[in-house]
């Protein structure tokens, strides 16, 4: 199998072992036996976050399918449900607005699977899956043991985890989300978001408004996933928002967005740093190049390589950090290949 089959990107080389883990046992054993052989091991959900090396992958990969969302609710304590890893990301939020489960509604139209979500600590439109995940269940690789990881040991930031931190170690089984009931959604928390609804920031609106709101604004930024448009073929925002001390959001321009964080360090936007680096929106000139609409992005227009794809992000990070003096880090994970 060529990995571009299974990643977003529709980039990747060929893997030498697939195995499809359709029910945990098959997904525990499936890495124990890597494992035990000492067998190079790669794990895919939906492949949104994922960008493979023209060569592909000398090991075992193994999909992640498994399948069941079970749900315990009532009106003191909310929804707590439980999600497999392999369940799609995007109908789980669907399911929870028409449930009336709040707290996920501002994620909806992410793709990817329940599984990758707290390892990202995935977030957009001013809310994070942490937010609501009550606990992870792993199979612990080091102890050969599945264990339960409460949240408070979850170690989420933004845009990381202490599954992140130790990628080689925790295989995500199972997600428990804890809800509460109601039609509205949480609290607005992200000022474009607030502006298209009509809202003031911190009020509250429909979730099913805040869904179509949210998958129209992503939409408009090439942000979901669409087989006929190749300008969403891509892993989702390349770059991460850095996180500046004080004195290094001095050396920014003026006008440069700062957004000031309890411990002091004030986060700038990387979109801004890049377009004002000189890379506009549909930069590039080759199969491979920014998106048309959202300069986070870097799309595959088909018939392109990883190689290609590598090559430009190295060229936009170096050229906002020549321009600026800020390093951007690439979000989505590389699999035989580095920036």
């Amino acid at each position: 199998m060529e990995l571009a089959e299974v990643t977003t990107l529709r980039l990747g080389g060929p893997a030498r072992t697939v195995i499809e883990a359709a029910d945990e046992r098959t997904l525990r054993e499936a890495v124990a036996v890597a494992d035990e052989a000492a067998d190079p091991l790669l794990l895919v959900g939906g492949g949104s976050n994922l960008v493979v090396a023209d060569d592909g992958f000398d090991g075992t990969v193994v999909l992640v399918r498994t399948r069941g969302v079970r749900v315990e609710s009532d009106a003191c304590s909310g929804a707590m449900v439980t999600v497999a890893a392999g369940e799609s990301w995007d109908d789980l939020v669907a399911r929870a607005v028409v449930e009336e489960w709040v707290g996920v509604e501002a994620l909806s139209g992410i793709p990817g699977s329940v599984g990758a979500t707290p390892i990202q600590n995935v977030g957009a439109y001013g809310q994070e899956v942490a937010d609501t995940i009550v606990s992870v269940r792993v199979y612990d690789r080091y102890e050969r043991a599945i264990r339960t990881i409460a949240h408070a040991d979850c170690g989420f930031g933004y845009r990381t985890s202490r599954f992140k931190e130790q990628p080689q170690r925790y295989v995500v089984l199972e997600v428990t989300f804890q809800f509460r009931l109601g039609n509205l959604g949480a609290p607005v928390r992200y000022a474009e978001l607030a502006r298209t609804l009509g809202v003031e920031l911190g009020e509250r609106a429909p979730a099913a408004d805040i869904r179509q709101a949210v998958l129209a604004l992503r939409r408009g930024k090439g942000m979901v996933l669409d087989d006929g448009d190749h300008d969403t073929w891509s892993a989702g925002s390349f770059f991460t928002n850095p996180f500046l001390t004080p004195d290094q959001a001095l050396l920014l321009p003026g006008e440069a967005p700062r957004f000031e964080q309890a411990d002091g360090r004030i986060k700038t936007s990387a979109a801004w740093l890049i377009d004002h680096a000189g890379f506009a929106k549909g930069y590039g000139d080759g199969p491979v190049r920014l998106s048309s609409k959202h300069a986070l992005a870097l799309t595959h227009r088909g018939g392109g390589s990883t190689r290609q794809l590598i090559d430009l992000a190295r060229e936009v990070r170096d050229g906002v950090e020549q321009r600026f003096g800020v390093r951007l880090a690439n979000e989505p994970v590389l699999v035989g290949i580095s920036l």
